[in-house]
């Protein structure tokens, strides 16, 4: 799969908003005071743990937009699988705007490649099956793009992105509605004819109503490993599976060989653990040497 670059218009607010909060008042008051104007520095983006890359652009932005002349060389890109010690980017510019840049293009930089790693732990575990992993809505506020891009990097899909994507029914829809059949049959009045439906399901029995009455697809909610197994069979092909609830990288292999066509995990996008990126601080020179 082709990883598509995320358009700088996407992410460009969102680094500038970081580093204004970074800088305060006053600016890098340290940086300032001890490091000369015309100093130059060269630096490495060096892996501490292993994991997949994501973030690169984002980094590059951060730096870019406290210093322009800042230059970001890639070594590896996102979706690299990378190992403790492995140079990632390679880093030059003015030593004080590379300094006050460091904090906000790590934070990205290191969150982002946290989220791809996570996701390529249940990639790895679904290989061989046809099941894919997606993401959720549970995504950090503001940040929602870039995290679904990570994992995309990790080699994972994107499920919703809002609320207008798709209508995606679930029990506290079901019991507003009354039941499950009436919930479905309003969303389908609703729903325009590019629009696809899909119905949270606690049981087989709910399962068998949805299948009944007519979905995109059923999301198949905390079941065991023989529930999905049934499910898959019952379906049948008439609508996409998926399974969610409380799935690990060590569950995620028998939920995969299932059948089913999905796997979600909301703790993807909001509670990965960031992958350990350093800044190393190959030279420092003065300007022109």
């Amino acid at each position: 799969m082709t990883l598509t670059p995320l358009l700088p218009l996407m992410y460009e607010p969102l680094v500038r908003t970081a580093l204004l909060e970074d800088l305060g008042r006053a600016g890098d008051i340290t940086a300032d005071a001890i490091v000369p104007a015309d100093r130059q520095a060269a630096l490495v983006l060096r892996a501490r743990q292993p994991g997949v890359v994501a973030g690169l652009d984002i980094a590059r932005c951060a730096f870019q937009l406290v210093s322009p002349s800042i230059r970001l060389d890639t070594e590896r890109p996102d979706g690299s699988a990378v190992a403790p010690g492995d140079v990632i980017a390679t880093i030059e510019g003015p030593a004080r705007s590379l300094l006050t840049g460091e904090r906000t293009a790590l934070n990205f930089l290191c969150h982002l490649s946290g989220v791809a790693t996570a996701t390529a732990s249940l990639v790895a575990a679904a290989t061989g099956t046809r099941a894919r992993i997606v993401c959720t809505r549970k995504t950090t506020p503001g940040l929602r793009a870039l995290e679904k891009y990570a994992v995309r990097a990790g080699g994972g899909c994107n499920h919703r992105f809002g609320l207008d994507d798709a209508v995606l029914i679930k029990d506290n829809h079901i019991a507003l509605a009354g039941d499950i059949r009436t919930a479905i049959e309003r969303a389908k009045t609703h729903a325009g004819h590019l629009v696809k439906i899909e119905v949270e399901v606690d049981t087989l029995a709910q399962l068998e109503q949805a299948l009944t009455i007519g979905v995109d697809a059923v999301l198949l909610d905390n079941m065991t490993v023989e529930q999905l197994t049934e499910a898959v069979a019952m379906t049948g092909g008439r609508a996409i599976t998926e399974a969610s609830g409380r799935i690990t990288a060590e569950t995620a292999k028998a939920i995969a060989a299932t059948g089913v066509d999905l796997i979600s995990a909301g703790w993807l996008t909001h509670s990965s653990a960031a992958l350990d990126i350093g800044l190393d601080y190959l030279e420092f020179s003065s300007a022109g040497n």
